[in-house]
């Protein structure tokens, strides 16, 4: 094994002990809390931490660290600190358990805690995917700046501000419908998807294919892990189907109508309905 392949392993395996740590805290917090809301933002901070690990491992042949590994670094930890916050923020505020785990706590009955450990270290191994589009990119040995990078900061950009947007409209309509049930927000990027925090969360996992891709560089394919996964997790596992499990049982009929109006993902403009 050449020396810069034993680094790269090295480096993923210090990913997996961060992400492992990261979610065993977060078991035990919950534990503690009584919330597993909590997790989420745990899950953020780890998944950032270790991509922060695999962004800066030295590139062979190449001064280091390189002008594109700080920019997808930079761009690892922008995500991490703002998801990660945001979430710890809205579980310090609730008043009651996430719904989706909320769910999961009833399922699962006396055998939840066991199960949850569990269901957290599958989502330590998705957080280590996700590390594997950050090397690809960081790794990359194009020498200099290109226009791919410029359209992964741009995409990237766009995808920051537009969960950004998404995520305040929708603390402004709680705050302004508090104690409203059946109520569902229905304005502004909201009006386009269903949910469009969870559009822009997986297109922010698009930059780094736009910046790992090339002829001559075969791990740069490995990008787009990233977006592939997070796709499917968001669209399949457990982002929407959990989250609309959920508004479904709560508010049947303004769910319908919501849902007949405004597409679960990919944004587009809302159809009439009589």
């Amino acid at each position: 094994m050449s020396a810069n392949l034993a680094t790269l392993f090295v480096g993923l395996i210090a990913a997996a002990i961060v992400l492992v740590a990261a979610m065993t805290s977060a078991w035990l917090v919950q534990r503690r809390t009584g919330n597993a809301g909590w997790s989420d933002a745990f899950w953020s901070f780890g998944t950032g931490a270790a991509c922060l690990v695999v962004a800066l491992l030295p590139v062979a042949g190449t001064g280091w660290p390189t002008t594109r590994q700080l920019i997808v670094a930079l761009a690892v930890a922008v995500w991490s600190i703002r998801l990660g916050s945001h979430i710890a923020a809205r579980s310090r505020a609730a008043t009651e358990e996430d719904a989706r785990y909320a769910a999961l706590r009833r399922e699962w009955g006396a055998d939840f805690q066991r199960r949850l450990y569990v269901f957290l270290l599958i989502q330590a191994g998705a957080g280590w995917l996700l590390t594997l589009p950050v090397l690809a990119a960081a790794q990359n040995p194009r020498p200099g700046l290109t226009w791919q990078d410029g359209l992964a900061i741009v995409v990237f950009a766009a995808a920051v501000l537009g969960e950004s947007v998404a995520d305040r409209q929708m603390r402004a309509f709680r705050e302004a419908h508090a104690g409203e049930h059946g109520r569902i927000c229905d304005t502004g990027l909201w009006a386009w998807s269903r949910h469009p925090n969870y559009f822009f969360e997986w297109l922010g996992w698009c930059a780094y294919p736009a910046m790992a891709i090339g002829l001559g560089y075969p791990l740069g394919w490995l990008s787009l892990v990233g977006p592939l996964l997070m796709y499917w997790l968001l669209v399949h596992v457990s982002g929407i189907p959990l989250l609309e499990q959920h508004l479904a049982a709560s508010r049947p009929d303004a769910f319908r109508r919501y849902a007949e109006r405004v597409p679960a993902f990919f944004p587009r403009r809302p159809r009439r309905t009589s």
